[in-house]
């Protein structure tokens, strides 16, 4: 059996370099969670979940051990990790409590994210080998975490933003994400004019806007000194393809969760 898996074009050219984002094809879960579901805690039968695990990591060539998972919170908060930290979250307890993003120069370590509508964001700096995730929802969106790993990877590493390659996921798409008028007073205080005006339209009513999430945080890339060619955008939307992926949006809390990985090799 193998799990059916989404990767960046521009990501697989870099031998040193694994990549993916789950979708729901291919795993071993039943029901509301058939059949690659990722996440701990939803109501899955722990053994399947952990088959799932195994099965995507043998097709990255790494061990489960070998992954670092968190326990997201829609925040901002980004974590410089290492081996140290290989297995937490999946074969041991974690103490990376409320991360919704990390970074590494180490080789071999996994870092895992979950999603499941929310924005997977990929950094990569071939010059320095570092590689960073984040997972932007509207909230990790509005606090920019994206320019904050881009910053971040600077400060640690020496990372020039000119030169990462940067991915950005399969995700809810700028035609599904309806937002309340509460959701949309927070982009207008965190975004000027410009952005706004390209990433908010209309809804059906006065009290609704559709926002996209993804051409937002590639914006941000781009303010933050992401070069526009090394910026990859994924135009698969999880509310669309509900048979590809779990959405969040759709199927509400009975339901699985993608991840997304990066890995030195």
């Amino acid at each position: 059996m193998e799990a059916k898996l989404v990767t960046f074009k521009h990501f697989n050219q870099y031998k040193n370099l694994s990549h993916c984002f789950t979708t729901r094809i291919g795993g071993f879960s039943n029901g509301v969670f058939s059949s690659l579901n990722m996440g701990f805690g939803r109501g899955d039968d722990y053994d399947l979940v952990m088959k799932n695990y195994k099965l995507v990591a043998r097709q990255l060539g790494i061990d489960i051990s070998e992954m670092v998972l968190s326990n997201q919170v829609h925040g901002d908060t980004i974590m410089r990790v290492g081996k140290k930290d290989m297995g937490k979250g999946i074969v041991s307890e974690s103490d990376l409590l409320g991360v919704d993003g990390f970074m590494t120069n180490e080789k071999g370590l996994g870092l895992t994210l979950f999603f499941a509508d929310c924005v997977p964001l990929y950094f990569y700096d071939p010059n320095h080998e570092v590689i960073g995730m984040a997972h932007a929802g509207w909230k990790g969106t509005v606090l920019q975490i994206g320019k904050k790993m881009i910053e971040g990877m600077a400060t640690e590493f020496g990372t020039r933003p000119e030169d990462i390659i940067a991915g950005i996921g399969p995700s809810i798409c700028g035609d599904c994400y309806e937002v309340s008028l509460d959701v949309k007073k927070q982009f207008d205080l965190s975004f000027n004019d410009d952005i706004i005006a390209q990433v908010v339209k209309n809804g059906v009513s006065d009290e609704k806007f559709i926002i996209d999430l993804k051409l937002t945080n590639r914006l941000l890339m781009e303010e933050a000194g992401v070069l526009p060619s090394n910026i990859e955008v994924s135009d698969l939307c999880t509310r669309c393809n509900q048979n590809l992926f779990f959405s969040h949006r759709v199927m509400g809390k009975e339901r699985g969760s993608q991840v997304g990985i990066m890995v030195l090799r």
